[in-house]
């Protein structure tokens, strides 16, 4: 679905990364760890055309319009309804009004918001907020969804229900993910794959884990399943040892 080849990327002549290779493959979630300024949201923003690499190359298998991104920070407009907001991607993209309004309800239905349609943002709890995000995303149908930690703002307990949500979706409906995430046990709990990213400037892909846990998977049984701790400490002890790392 996505392959990323020895990608270089930075803000100014010396490489934030460089020499960076990865994968997601079609049906599979992957996520992307690493110290602060290591480069991750970088590469969603290369993945999107907005940010052109300093070298290498990203190959899309169904190209751009494949590609859907819930940001940290939701998109929403505060002059629109919660259904026009859903609705705008597909106005973007020529849908008629009366389709793009019968298409967001139906997502908002979907994701528990029947009847929320015709409020405003601020009219909204933070986890409904985040709802209608994910609603205004997975109304486009993406076969890529990529995340830059979209529920970090979130309290716990939402953020769980939310995740455990979109879980469910992404699996039922085969979506590749690419989450970018500081939350370790989140990138284990999803995750079919994570890359640790060592310490920036010129930062690499310094390992990647492959998670067995069978899938579909509830957040709580997932870790306790016997590989989830011994592959939390590994990553842990990993993270540590990158962070530590002397900058190039």
């Amino acid at each position: 679905m996505l392959r990323v080849f020895d990608l270089a990327l930075g803000y100014g002549e010396e490489p934030v990364l460089e020499g960076v290779s990865l994968e997601v493959p079609r049906g599979k979630f992957v996520s992307l760890v690493g110290p602060s300024g290591s480069g991750k949201t970088s590469i969603l923003r290369a993945i999107t055309g907005l940010l052109t690499p300093h070298s290498g190359r990203v190959d899309l298998t169904d190209g751009q319009e494949s590609v859907g991104f819930l940001f940290q920070d939701d998109a929403l407009l505060p002059w629109r309804t919660v259904r026009e907001n859903v609705a705008l991607g597909l106005r973007i993209r020529k849908v008629s009004k009366t389709t793009a309004l019968i298409e967001a309800d139906g997502w908002l239905n979907r994701l528990s918001l029947d009847g929320f349609g015709r409020r405003f943002p601020h009219e909204l709890s933070g986890g409904q907020r985040k709802r209608v995000a994910i609603a205004q995303v997975l109304a486009l149908k993406p076969k890529l969804l990529l995340m830059d930690e979209p529920f970090a703002a979130l309290d716990a307990i939402v953020r769980t229900r939310i995740t455990q949500e979109l879980l469910n979706w992404v699996e039922r409906e085969h979506l590749s993910v690419l989450l970018v995430t500081h939350d370790l046990e989140e990138a284990l709990t999803v995750s079919d794959t994570v890359y640790l990213l060592s310490q920036g400037p010129r930062a690499r892909v310094q390992t990647s884990y492959e998670v067995s846990i069978p899938r579909p998977r509830d957040i709580f049984a997932s870790r306790r399943h016997p590989s989830f701790v011994p592959l939390l400490e590994r990553l842990w002890n990993d993270m540590s040892d990158a962070m530590s790392s002397p900058q190039v």
